[in-house]
């Protein structure tokens, strides 16, 4: 497990890190705690904490929020370990965090939210990226689809569910799909080129115009 997957345990284990830290320090459903261990609140950037892009990734609202994520991250982190390496895995998952949190700080400025779903909905982009590059590969394009469908039924759940961050679900999904192509998947093969500078231009364009908005 920790041999094949060092970077997907790696993160599984600091939430959970977090999470009993976070207990400990007055339960982690305290807002006050929240932001003490780096949730993500639109204010703070706009104070200079950037750093909330990341952490809130690793801060979890509950026991049932963090049980959820952490199979979640650990069930598709693997596969995206496996296929794309450790090192992009975690390149992926960290940056699309950002661009989630980034979206969420958008169209959500009053709130507080947390969660590694902005990272883990960035693995369900790079997984269809991979369907939508490698489409003479039908175990990877019938994969593709299978996530699509479940990326597709969590919004619906996000749209029908209160309290849900929809802009960092599919802020994270856009920026996973975007930087599996800037990272490529050499494992797999080549990814084409005019793709992937596409795709880096949308990532880059967008994360300027989310920061400016934000700022």
């Amino acid at each position: 497990m920790w041999k094949d997957n060092p970077v997907t345990v790696t993160l599984v284990a600091i939430q959970v890190i977090i999470y009993l830290l976070m207990t400990l320090a007055g339960g982690s459903t305290n807002p006050a705690v929240l932001l003490r261990f780096g949730a993500l609140q639109s204010a703070a950037l706009q104070a200079g904490e950037w750093w909330r892009l990341i952490t809130p990734v690793f801060v979890h609202i509950g026991f049932a929020h963090l049980l959820i994520n952490s199979i979640t991250l650990y069930f598709i982190g693997m596969y995206i370990e496996q296929l794309f390496g450790h090192w992009r895995l975690l390149i992926i998952y960290l940056g699309s965090a950002v661009v989630g949190n980034l979206m969420s700080a958008y169209w959500l400025p009053a709130g507080i939210s947390a969660g590694a779903s902005t990272g883990i909905f960035g693995l369900f982009g790079a997984f269809i990226m991979l369907g939508a590059s490698f489409r003479e590969n039908q175990a990877l394009r019938m994969l593709s689809r299978q996530f699509l469908i479940l990326v597709v039924l969590n919004i619906v759940t996000d749209l029908m569910v209160p309290g849900i961050d929809l802009a960092g679900h599919l802020g994270g999904f856009i920026g996973g799909f975007l930087l599996a192509y800037l990272v490529g998947a050499p494992r797999l093969g080549r990814v084409n080129v005019i793709e992937r500078t596409l795709a880096t231009l949308v990532l880059v364009a967008g994360i300027l115009v989310l920061f400016i908005k934000v700022s």
